[in-house]
């Protein structure tokens, strides 16, 4: 699949912002970070992650409503597929994740912020909130992955012909499995889908981070029908780990129609949290 076609999608997709967005270009020593802007200009930031090959477009449901007090930061992730460039130093560890959104932070002259991540994007924002405390004032967690347990041996049985010989066509039959009953956006899904097809992605993982170290305030908001885990064991663990943290079901939803399915109950959520 040829790049033209997932910058089209992505195009696509980018129209369902509100139409006061910003894009902004930022330098790091990694390359320069594709970071979508919206809310009012004195809000209080909110810096977005989003899962793997949903780019931080995906937070599109989202942001008219957590714009309205918030300053949302939505990144496209370094290694992954969107207008996130990787030059410059190289991307080999997860330190490197790390330093590369300290950076970040730093270009975006945010000494301060509120950070939430979903999925691949959870399990980034854990490890730079372990790394860099004194910058994250709250924590939010969508259906975090590699955080609190392990993948379930079935869902990577499932993505794997996706990830041996990646296409939209398996891409798509992987999410419908996952998102049965759901139907998730059909925009997003297609950049979804062709994000895997561009050429040059390096996504970086790593061991699962020692959540007990987090002293800051943590939601941790869980599908009730998420596929990648056991969520009822994932909440019953998080609790253990951190039992000062807000944790909850999100009911009716999977690991990848999150942040889409029912928008205004994850909006519901944060907004809670953050105030």
């Amino acid at each position: 699949m040829s790049l033209p076609v997932f910058d089209l999608a992505y195009d696509e997709l980018r129209a369902r912002w509100p139409r006061s967005t910003q894009e902004r270009d930022v330098v790091t020593p990694f390359g320069r970070t594709r970071v979508h802007v919206y809310g009012p200009a004195d809000g209080v930031p909110l810096v977005m992650l989003p899962g793997g090959s949903a780019t931080g477009l995906v937070w599109f449901a989202n942001a008219p409503a957590l714009g309205e007090r918030y300053r949302i930061h939505a990144v496209d992730l370094l290694g992954d597929a969107g207008r996130t460039e990787r030059r410059g130093a190289p991307l080999r560890s997860a330190d490197d994740l790390t330093a590369w959104l300290d950076a970040l932070l730093d270009g975006l002259g945010l000494d301060r912020t509120h950070l939430c991540g979903h999925s691949y994007g959870a399990w980034l924002a854990v490890r730079y909130a372990l790394c860099a405390p004194q910058r994250i004032d709250r924590l939010a967690l969508v259906d975090p992955t590699q955080v609190f347990a392990g993948f379930h041996p079935r869902y990577l049985l499932r993505a794997l012909p996706m990830l041996i010989r990646p296409s939209e066509a398996r891409a798509r039959a992987f999410l419908a499995w996952e998102t049965a009953g759901v139907h998730p956006d059909e925009t997003w899904q297609r950049l979804y889908a062709l994000a895997g097809t561009v050429p040059g992605r390096k996504i970086v993982a790593g061991g699962r981070p020692r959540t007990g170290g987090l002293r800051m305030p943590v939601l941790v908001l869980l599908a009730e029908h998420s596929r990648a885990h056991h969520a009822v064991k994932v909440a019953e663990r998080a609790r253990r780990t951190l039992p000062h943290a807000e944790v909850a079901l999100l009911p009716g939803t999977t690991h990848h129609s999150l942040p889409l399915t029912d928008p205004e109950q994850l909006n519901d959520r944060l907004r809670d949290f953050l105030r």
